[in-house]
């Protein structure tokens, strides 16, 4: 606990990691939630069939019965993992870590207070600290224009929901998914889309906000979201498979808020701003790069 005085929150937290990639990153990851101040969470690591079984041998040798190792047999993807990540998931309070993030201490105590104090809600969206491959913090042009210009303002922690959520995403995806505490149920409820593997997240978190939920956003920082070059993100973006993916996503979105009756939320979805913005930053890097991605860009950031 940070402060002795309070009574600890109740419950336990589900953190479900599904891995593949840089093994010295996944390690930092379960380091940080052995390091919590409370000790109600339960950590699944879903190895979805990495060449290398390592991560058995590692968390067995932890030897923490709130660990529990689950491998694929064979790659079924980031879509079929995350859904996979759910189902394992038993806690009333479930979260999809990234296997490069890291839960700073206070995490766990954090959502678990959180829901405490607000039991209506759905997901908790703690404050986050960007960080590159090293650990250190940044602040990239991105981050800093979703968290200062898109991200609604608040002084202390506060629900939001319905089209007004609905408005500030579409024009720009704000969350930081591996941070995200969910209700267990709630999540399970709602499938993951096929076909929108760089915007799955937000695609299950507008399913949910149509279906009713309503989210907390809660300032307090306890979350390390990892930014670098190697996301799955980074590397197709001069290839054009996420702006192509985007483009169908937002089409999809827009149907689905109009029939709600949320028009500006439909415009929002329509326009897409930051995400052609995005495409816009990236010109200069396509030039020197790879010219060939220069069409792709200005399609997306220009076209109706």
């Amino acid at each position: 606990m940070t402060d002795g005085s309070a009574a600890p929150p109740r419950g336990d937290v589900d953190v479900v990691i599904p891995y593949w990639g840089e093994p010295e990153y996944l390690r930092q990851a379960v380091q940080s939630v052995l390091a919590q101040t409370v000790p109600h969470w339960r950590l699944t690591v879903l190895d979805d069939a990495y060449p290398s079984d390592w991560a058995g041998a590692y968390l067995e040798g932890l030897d923490d019965p709130r660990i529990r190792y689950v491998r694929n047999a064979e790659n079924q993807g980031i879509t079929a993992a995350f859904q996979r990540s759910v189902e394992l998931a038993t806690a009333d309070i479930v979260v999809v870590c990234g296997c490069d993030d890291l839960l700073r201490p206070t995490y766990v105590e954090t959502v678990l207070r959180a829901y405490a104090e607000h039991p209506d809600v759905d997901i908790v969206q703690p404050g986050v600290d960007v960080i590159d491959g090293d650990g250190q913090v940044v602040r990239t042009l991105a981050d800093t224009v979703k968290q200062r210009l898109i991200r609604p303002r608040v002084a202390g922690p506060t629900v939001l929901g319905g089209e007004a959520l609905a408005v500030t995403l579409l024009h720009g995806d704000w969350l930081y998914w591996p941070s995200l505490a969910f209700r267990r149920s709630r999540l399970a409820a709602t499938p993951f889309r096929a076909g929108f593997p760089i915007v799955l997240d937000l695609a299950v978190v507008m399913d949910l906000l149509c279906d009713g939920a309503t989210m907390l956003l809660e300032p307090t920082v306890c979350f390390a979201y990892r930014r670098h070059h190697a996301s799955a993100s980074s590397v197709e973006l001069l290839d054009g498979d996420r702006f192509a993916g985007e483009r169908d996503y937002f089409r999809l979105a827009a149907g689905l808020v109009a029939e709600k009756g949320w028009r500006r939320a439909a415009r929002a979805a329509r326009l897409h701003v930051s995400s052609r913005l995005h495409a816009l930053t990236l010109l200069p890097t396509a030039v020197l790069r790879r010219p060939r991605a220069v069409p792709m860009l200005l399609r997306h950031a220009l076209a109706p």
